[in-house]
């Protein structure tokens, strides 16, 4: 059931001081508190206050409730930020600009993100790891939405409460805050299903007299059994939410009365040794239903929740779920992040190992998006890892299994089992062949072939060929990779590291300066990795590239002649492929040294007299020069200009044969990319064939599928986008 808060019962605008000695707040809070929600307009001031309370609850610090207050004028800009570091000082200022960053969380309802979007997003995550505060707060902004549009007409109620149920909630469970997860839910399925939360309240209210009274009864004898047993515990029943109950319904196809976990009980005790004491006692007073036990202590769940979950046949025969866990789990479950804030001398308290783990995913995603060529990956992992849109398709059985959208016949396979998906070696959909690259639709009916061996390819963990879409299936092709005997992978590894470093006349002895920089013990353990899949081979050549070959950056001297001169086409039309943020019309160039393209994720750096040299945000030099003049950086967005190809240039090291050429025309001519130019050589010696292509794309996504399947030509040494000096 959803929360009841004084604000939000309609007691009418309260007297600020009354309101803040209503609250728990420290002493040194209050001022600040009152002056700000005095200088609200009334008509900002209940869902200000309310916000506040909300966060109150979650034990939230000084900062974290002045900035609830301040947000909505902040966002409105009748606030500005020399307003907010005048009155409240820098740290809160970067606090507002955190929550006003988490406003492009709704990106992720959109199907496909423009560059600028995906830039917006790239700060929503930067800014959850650096404060997670204002995920907090935007959280509690959700409910108060939720709340305010209780008597709106329906459209405007549904749309409220998608992105609750489908944003916020998802959120909020990531982040362990169970205290917000619950309301978010509920109150969104009161408004998207009000027929059934309604039929099932009903149900709860009508049978809760008995509930109470059993459970009343039920408690005292736990807690009897317990004190016997020198366990020194808390025990109570808890509430049930209607939206759970529902989900349980729907997922196990069962009545509410056939629900084990109606009635519910919590022990609360002091020591982690306790959970387990206490455990003990309840499976000896009572029989337990061994399927639904789970032992979240041992192993939590992702977000971190801790506790441990029994059912047991109590008195007249009746089910009852148990929950066990410490005080701390129990802050940690129902506070999550949030419990790290909680009041302690000096303001928030500071990060800790707990709130680490609890946007450890985010910073994997960060960490994970930095190896990949599309910037716009990070949307789509971000939208798998946390408001993941689902496909549902059928087994021939008729069976439904639920995908995330995209999802391809090898994710299905592996979705119903490891060896499904090793051994897989084709897939029919209602009866047709259709190859490993074809994204599933609601409504398939899959069949998978399989062979009599496993026989995964590392092909199949190539983002660029789009054979795997779940992080589910590429991590089942990674472990199998991972298991195959040491030795093989280590040959494996050193044959393709080997081959990549010579192309650069470099031998194994130089890639031991990247052992520490992937985190590795030796090189041996390096090799392995790579020949199991844990690590790409590209981000390992890339780094020995800028490691052995980048030169030194020392002023704009050098700046000027890494920039290439020749202007864009747009340029020379009198209009600039950029938009750059904070100042005027300026000259833009293309940086030299890593000739971003449209698509890369860019920033700007004001140079002395030649304008602003565009750079992707990974170059070296860029790095370089940010370190010496962190001031002359600028935020720069590429311009909205419909149908700007961009061009690349291509070097294709291949065995010199018949039919070479033809066939990596026909992969471009079937991805549509235009050629302006071509030149080859020769080593006869050899037998190496060097051809370059000058080509001219629409997106960047197709610069590397072209690249993955001409390395997949019979022959072709290394296919890759070259810089030209």
């Amino acid at each position: 059931m959803v929360s009841i808060r004084g604000t939000h019962q309609g007691q009418g605008a309260l007297d600020t001081q009354a309101w803040l000695n209503s609250l728990v707040l420290r002493e040194q809070d209050q001022p600040r508190l009152k002056q700000a929600c005095e200088a609200l307009e009334d008509d900002r001031k209940a869902a200000a206050q309310e916000m506040v309370e909300i966060l109150c609850d979650l034990a939230m610090d000084g900062d974290t409730l002045l900035a609830a207050l301040l947000v909505q004028p902040y966002r409105a800009k009748q606030l500005t930020r020399d307003q907010v570091v005048d009155q409240y000082g820098t740290t809160l200022a970067a606090l507002l600009d955190s929550v006003i960053d988490m406003d492009a969380i709704r990106t992720l309802h959109q199907s496909a993100a423009s560059a600028g979007q995906v830039d917006k997003v790239r700060r929503m995550v930067l800014s959850m790891v650096n404060d997670v505060r204002a995920v907090v707060i935007r959280l509690a902004e959700s409910i108060v939405e939720l709340r305010a549009v209780k008597d709106a007409d329906e459209e405007t109620r549904v749309l409220v409460a998608k992105a609750a149920a489908n944003l916020y909630a998802p959120l909020a469970n990531r982040l362990g805050i169970g205290q917000l997860k619950w309301e978010l839910e509920d109150l969104s399925f009161r408004y998207l299903h009000p027929d059934t939360y309604k039929r099932i309240a009903k149900l709860l209210d009508e049978r809760r007299i008995d509930r109470e009274d059993y459970i009343r009864d039920f408690v005292a004898g736990l807690e009897a059994g317990l004190k016997a047993e020198g366990v020194d515990a808390q025990v109570y029943g808890r509430p049930k939410h209607i939206y759970s109950i529902w989900k349980k319904m729907s997922r196990k196809h069962l009545a509410f009365d056939e629900l084990f976990d109606v009635r519910a009980v919590r022990i609360i005790v002091p020591r982690l040794q306790d959970c387990y004491a206490a455990l003990g006692v309840v499976h000896t007073q009572f029989h337990h239903i061994p399927k639904e036990f789970d032992d979240y202590v041992a192993n939590p769940k992702p977000n971190g929740y801790r506790s441990i979950h029994t059912v047991v046949v109590g008195p007249k025969g009746k089910t009852v779920e148990i929950q066990i866990r410490t005080q701390a789990m129990h802050d940690e479950a129902e506070l999550g992040v949030a419990a790290h804030w909680a009041y302690k001398e000096g303001g928030a308290g500071g990060k800790d190992a707990g709130l680490e783990g609890k946007v450890a995913w985010l910073r994997k995603i960060l960490q994970w998006q930095e190896e990949m060529a599309d910037a716009g990956d990070l949307v789509e992992e971000l939208k798998h890892q946390v408001v993941e849109d689902r496909v549902y398709v059928f087994t021939p059985k008729g069976d439904v299994v639920d995908l995330p959208a995209g999802a391809t016949p090898l994710d299905f396979a592996y979705n119903i089992h490891s060896m499904v998906g090793h051994r897989c070696i084709g897939a029919k959909i209602s009866g047709r062949i259709v190859p490993f690259t074809y994204q599933l639709q609601t409504g398939d009916q899959v069949e998978i072939l399989t062979g009599k061996e496993p026989n995964p390819s590392r092909d199949w963990l190539n983002p660029h060929l789009g054979y795997v879409r779940s992080s589910r299936a590429r991590a089942k092709v990674q472990h199998w990779f991972k298991q195959l005997d040491r030795d093989k992978n280590l040959a494996a590894g050193r044959e393709v590291l080997e081959r990549e470093l010579a192309r650069l006349d470099l031998d194994m002895s130089h890639a031991q300066v990247a052992v520490e920089k992937f985190n590795m013990l030796n090189l041996d353990d390096l090799l392995v990795a790579i020949g199991g899949g844990d690590i790409k081979l590209n981000p390992v050549v890339n780094y020995l590239n800028s490691h052995y070959f980048k030169r030194e950056v020392t002023d704009d001297e050098a700046v000027a002649e890494i920039i290439n001169q020749k202007s864009s086409a747009n340029r020379k039309a009198g209009k600039s492929p950029f938009v750059v943020q904070g100042v005027g019309n300026l000259l833009t160039n293309i940086a030299g040294c890593c000739q971003p393209v449209p698509g890369d994720d860019i920033v700007g750096f004001i140079t002395q007299g030649r304008g602003i040299s565009v750079h992707r945000t990974d170059c070296d030099e860029l790095l370089k020069l940010a370190r010496k003049h962190g001031e002359r950086v600028v935020e720069v967005d590429w311009g909205d200009t419909p149908g700007q190809s961009f061009g690349a240039t291509l070097r294709i090291q291949a065995a010199d044969r018949n039919g070479l050429l033809r066939d990596i025309t026909a992969i471009l001519a079937n991805e549509r990319v235009n050629v302006e130019a071509m030149r080859s050589h020769t080593d006869y010696n050899n037998n190496v064939a060097t051809i370059e292509v000058q080509v001219s794309l629409q997106k960047l996504d197709t610069l590397g599928k072209v690249l993955a399947r001409i390395n997949q030509i019979p022959d072709v040494f290394e296919a890759k986008r070259i810089t030209q000096k």
